[in-house]
C-alpha cells in the first residue's frame, strides 16, 4: 500500500487546489500562447512546416488537450465532495441499525486517463473504488469518479495517483475506510510495433485506508470478490513491484536519459517541453520530472519528417510481373493479403499517440504466393513514423504497394487514437477504420467482400 499524506489532503480540502493558473476554456491567455509557442519549437525541430494545412492549428490544439489532460492542477476537490454528502441514520460510526458493519460501498469500471510523469504519454486507467460509510455519512457515487478524475487529470504515477485518491476519498468523506483498484495500459516506448494493447505495459496498484489500511484484512477480500463477480480478476500479490522501479518504458536503462543520443538532441526542443510542463502548474525540477522533456523529445523524434528512402533492403519480391491485372499465362489469380500487420504513429493535429493493424490485399497467380510480408511492414513502419492523419496513412500504404504489386491493392487501417480519450471526449475503447482501393478491387465488389471477410476470419470475428 502507499504512503497517505493525510495533511496535505486536509489542507487542500480546506483551501482547495490550484498548482496552475490556466483557467479551462482559456484559448487566447497569455500561459496558453506560450504553450503553443513551444509546440511550434517541437514542430520546426521534426523539420515540419508549421504553416502547412493540417499544422497550423496544431499548437492550438495541443495546448488545449494539454490543459484538458491535466485540469486537476485547477480543479477543487472541496467543492465536489462537501455538498454531495448525505446523512444515513442508520449508520452510526460504521455501525449499522443490526449491529453488523456499515456495508461497502463499490463504484467498478471508471474510465479514466492520465499523462505519464516519466514521458508525458497519456496512460489509459480502468479504476475501481469502494469505500465503508461511517458516521451517518454516505456520498453521492458520481463524487467517486469526479475526485478519481481530479487526481487522473494530472501528470502521474500509478501508484501516487491511487493513493491521492484514497487520501482526498478519506478525508472528504470521513468513512470507515477507502479502497482503490487501478489497472493501468501505457504504450510501449520508443514507438513500438505495438497493435493491440496485449503489447502495452500494464501494471496494477491498490490503495487502502482505514480498514483497509492492513492489506492482509478480510474486508479487501470482499472488495476483490466483488470486482471477481463482474470479471475483474486482480492478483493482489501482484499489484505493485517490490523494487521500486518506474513502470514507465521511457526509463529502462537502454534508453535512459544519459544515452548518447539524447547528447545529440535539440535543446530547443527539451527547453519547450520543459516550458509546457512548468506552464501546466508543475515544478520541472521534482525529482520525478527530471529527464522527462528529453524523454518526451526522445519520443517525437521517432516522427521526425524526412524525405529518405525506404530501407527495404533483404525484401524480395519474386516474380513480380506475375501480379499484374488479368490472367497470367492462362493461369487465374486468387487474392493474396498480409494481415494484422502492426504500426504506431503520432496524429499530427494533437501530437498524440495512434495505433493498430493494417490489412493489405492483392492479386497473385493462383497457387504462388509471394514472400512479401517483410517488404510491407516495412512500407507500414515507413508511413507510420511520420506525423499523419489516419486516412493519409492508408492512401500512402496503398499507393506504395500498389506500386509494388501491379495495382491492384486494398488497404484498411484499424487504429485506436490516443486523442480520443485524452482531450475530454472520453471515447474508451473505440476503433477508426479506413480503406483504401485502387484497380480491380474498386470495381470488384466481391473481390472486396473476400478480402474483408479474410480479415474477420482472421480475428474471429
Amino acid at each position: 500500500m502507499g504512503a497517505l499524506d493525510e495533511g496535505h489532503f486536509d489542507a487542500e480540502l480546506e483551501n482547495g487546489v490550484r498548482l496552475g493558473c490556466l483557467e479551462l476554456g482559456d484559448e487566447e491567455g497569455p500561459d496558453t500562447l506560450a504553450i503553443e509557442d513551444a509546440v511550434k519549437v517541437l514542430l520546426q525541430g521534426l523539420g515540419e512546416d508549421v504553416n502547412r494545412e493540417g499544422l497550423k492549428k496544431t499548437p492550438l490544439r495541443v495546448a488545449k488537450a494539454f490543459l484538458e489532460g491535466t485540469r486537476g492542477y485547477r480543479q477543487y476537490v472541496k467543492d465536489i465532495v462537501q455538498g454531495a454528502l448525505f446523512p444515513e441514520a442508520g449508520l452510526d460510526k460504521e455501525i449499522g441499525h443490526a449491529g453488523g458493519a456499515g456495508g461497502l460501498v463499490i463504484v467498478r469500471d471508471l474510465n479514466l486517463f492520465s499523462y505519464c510523469e516519466s514521458c508525458l504519454l497519456p496512460f489509459q486507467v480502468k479504476c475501481h473504488v469502494g469505500y465503508v460509510p461511517s458516521g451517518q455519512r454516505v456520498v453521492g457515487l458520481s463524487k467517486l469518479s469526479r475526485v478519481s478524475d481530479v487526481y487522473a487529470k494530472r501528470l502521474q504515477d500509478p501508484q501516487r495517483l491511487a493513493d491521492e485518491i484514497a487520501s482526498a476519498l478519506q478525508n472528504g468523506i470521513k468513512p470507515a475506510g477507502v479502497a482503490v483498484v487501478l489497472q493501468c495500459l501505457h504504450i510501449q516506448y520508443p514507438a513500438s510495433l505495438a497493435s493491440n494493447h496485449e503489447d502495452w505495459v500494464k501494471i496494477q496498484v491498490t490503495s487502502g485506508s482505514g480498514a483497509f489500511k492492513d492489506e492482509k484484512a478480510g474486508i479487501w477480500g470482499d472488495f476483490l470478490s466483488l470486482l471477481k463477480s463482474r470479471g475483474i480478476n486482480i492478483n493482489k500479490s501482484c499489484t505493485r513491484d517490490s523494487t521500486g522501479k518506474s513502470w514507465c518504458p521511457s526509463r529502462s536503462p537502454s534508453i535512459s536519459p544519459t544515452c548518447s543520443s539524447f547528447g545529440s538532441m535539440n535543446p530547443k526542443m527539451v527547453t519547450a517541453v520543459t516550458s509546457i510542463i512548468q506552464l501546466l502548474g508543475e515544478d520541472p525540477s521534482r525529482k520525478e520530472l527530471v529527464g522527462t522533456p528529453s524523454r518526451f523529445v526522445k519520443w517525437l523524434m521517432n516522427f521526425q519528417n524526412t524525405n529518405l528512402p525506404m530501407k527495404l533492403t533483404g525484401c524480395t519480391i519474386h516474380n513480380v510481373d506475375s501480379l499484374s491485372n488479368g490472367e497470367v499465362n492462362g493461369e487465374m489469380e486468387q487474392i493474396c493479403s498480409e494481415l494484422n500487420l502492426p504500426f504506431c504513429s503520432q496524429c499530427e493535429h494533437h501530437l498524440l499517440p495512434f495505433h493498430g493493424s493494417v490489412h493489405i490485399g492483392y492479386f497473385c497467380r493462383e497457387g504462388f504466393s509471394p514472400s512479401v510480408k517483410s517488404l510491407l511492414q516495412s512500407i507500414v513502419h515507413f508511413y507510420g513514423s511520420k506525423l499523419q492523419v489516419q486516412e493519409r496513412l492508408t492512401r500512402q500504404i496503398a499507393e506504395t504497394v500498389s506500386s509494388l504489386l501491379g495495382g491492384d491493392v486494398m488497404v484498411v487501417v484499424e487504429a485506436y487514437h490516443t486523442c480520443m480519450i485524452s482531450r475530454g471526449i472520453e471515447k474508451f475503447g473505440s476503433n477508426t477504420a479506413t480503406i483504401a482501393v485502387l484497380g480491380r478491387f474498386s470495381t470488384d465488389s466481391v473481390a472486396r467482400s473476400k478480402f474483408l471477410d479474410s480479415i474477420s476470419e482472421a480475428n474471429g470475428w
